[in-house]
């Protein structure tokens, strides 16, 4: 039996924070799962489960070998996985998604979402990004794209039947029509698209036909879900899905960011998945706000399970929410090596590089520290945040020396240095979010780096501005991924752990 929480029940949006955009929802039965993007990451296209839509645990990821994903070095930063959408038919589920620069569309299954999931099945007859995929009442597979087109598709061979055929397409004048959803409705049809840029200008917008191919006919009040022009805490807002709850309730996850500082504002935990409540009226839905705090769906709340705060690298896999730019090949990444450590052997010399030595989690809160024992004695390495090649901060020791490092677009520099102690050492960066704008040129946040003591007390190294570790200035569609690397040698990790600061 479903019960209703108490009058003033809320839930904390987002509810996947960090760099987790693009989210598409399936419901089977009691159970959730979403799936997002990852770009130039591997593995690729986490995969979550829920039981309430707001407590979220990863259970794996849906490309994650690299005969399903393998990007090459010249892969560059926010390409890779785009947008991939995620349904359940015919007991089992797909997953249909767009390698950018490593083969375009492709397509997989899987009977348990947690995996394993099939060798893609590529998709040559589809083209564009943000593909979708539906299935009418005779079992016709319609897969639409940005743009928006269709074409009906063998989701089991992967062949296409007929040449695209262009849908509606958005609000007149409208940028960038993307991010296409179809569903079946009770007597209509509706096209969920998001259209405006992933930009400040971003919006959701929805029409309905009497037929998956339409034709289409536009809500009167699109867009239907958007926050440009605000000074809502919540920017950004779209890329959406719908999903209906067992009680027939209806919901919309959706992306958004939290931008902070001045003017212009910069967002650095990248586009987060957001939860919000749906009504019907007249056959459109009508969008909820995506508050900060959202009233709690009309059902028991369950406990969260997120990534434990400290990972002592056991022998085995990593855990599925570490990542890795392009590539994790196994001689530069194991814990079989060295008990209880994880070893990494450095193929690119720096965080500059495209194939670095680098393993990270997604920053998810705007103020957190992360802490690891590094072993530095047989190589150069450290802790790093990293937006892509040419914006990332690190904390590197040698055998010799310990030091901050700064990249910012065509500049480096060295912020600090001090002989390091002997022994491996603790490593540790300070996020700490702005708490107060007085000025308008005031950034998101500051980045504290430096060495911990055998006591425990920090030695800060260097404090950097958080703003040029941001989308604001590096561009893109990432967020920051924190972790360690290995720039040359051979350099071990005992633990990391991730503490949450925000009150």
């Amino acid at each position: 039996m479903s019960h209703r929480p108490e009058t003033g029940d809320t839930v904390r949006n987002p509810v996947l924070p960090g760099f987790h955009p693009d989210p598409s929802v399936c419901r089977v039965g009691a159970d959730y799962y979403l799936a997002c993007s990852s770009f130039e990451y591997f593995p690729g296209v986490p995969i979550f489960h829920s039981r309430d839509l707001v407590h979220w645990a990863q259970v794996g990821n849906a490309l994650d070998r690299p005969s399903q994903l393998s990007l090459a070095p010249d892969v560059p930063s926010s390409a890779g996985v785009y947008a991939p959408t995620l349904r359940h038919h015919d007991g089992r589920f797909w997953m249909i998604t767009t390698v950018v620069g490593g083969g375009g569309n492709l397509l997989v299954t899987a009977t348990d979402p947690a995996g394993p999931w099939s060798e893609p099945v590529p998709l040559p007859g589809v083209g564009g990004i943000d593909p979708d995929l539906a299935w009418d009442d005779d079992g016709t597979c319609w897969c639409t794209t940005a743009g928006v087109e269709q074409v009906r598709l063998d989701p089991h061979t992967g062949r296409t039947q007929g040449p695209p055929r262009k849908l509606w397409s958005g609000s007149p004048g409208a940028k960038a029509p993307e991010a296409p959803h179809l569903y079946r409705i009770g007597d209509h049809w509706y096209l969920l698209i998001a259209e405006g840029g992933t930009e400040r200008g971003h919006a959701v917008s929805i029409a309905r036909g009497p037929a998956p191919d339409g034709p289409f006919e536009p809500c009167p009040d699109n867009p239907v879900l958007t926050h440009r022009g605000t000074d809502h805490p919540v920017q950004n807002t779209g890329h959406a899905d719908l999903v209906q709850g067992p009680d027939g309730s209806w919901w919309m996850v959706h992306l958004g960011v939290r931008a902070g500082g001045g003017t212009p504002g910069w967002h650095v935990l990248g586009r987060e998945t957001f939860l919000t409540p749906v009504r019907w009226v007249d056959g459109w839905p009508v969008v909820g706000e995506p508050a900060p705090d959202l009233p709690a769906p009309p059902w028991p709340l369950r406990p969260g399970v997120e990534p434990p705060v400290r990972d002592d690298f056991e022998p085995g896999e990593l855990a599925p929410h570490w990542i890795s730019p392009r590539q994790r090949p196994e001689e530069h990444y194991t814990t079989k090596e060295r008990a209880g450590w994880l070893t990494l052997r450095a193929r690119g010399r720096s965080l500059d590089d495209p194939d670095v030595t680098f393993v990270g989690r997604r920053q998810q809160h705007p103020s957190c520290r992360v802490r690891a024992l590094i072993d530095p004695a047989e190589g150069r390495g450290g802790l790093a945040v990293r937006l892509d090649e040419r914006h990332h901060y690190e904390i590197e020791a040698t055998p010799d020396e310990v030091r901050v490092l700064a990249r910012v677009g065509p500049l480096h520099s060295v912020v600090a240095s001090q002989p390091t102690p002997a022994g491996p050492l603790v490593l540790r960066v300070e996020v700490t979010a702005t708490p107060r704008v007085d000025d308008p040129r005031t950034g998101p946040d500051s980045l504290a780096f430096g060495v911990e003591e055998p006591d425990g007390t920090f030695v800060l190294l260097g404090t950097l501005d958080g703003r040029y570790l941001s989308t604001e200035v590096a561009g893109g569609f990432t967020g920051r991924v924190v972790g360690m690397y290995a720039g040359a040698g051979t350099v071990h990790v005992d633990w990391c752990d991730y503490e949450p600061l925000d009150t």
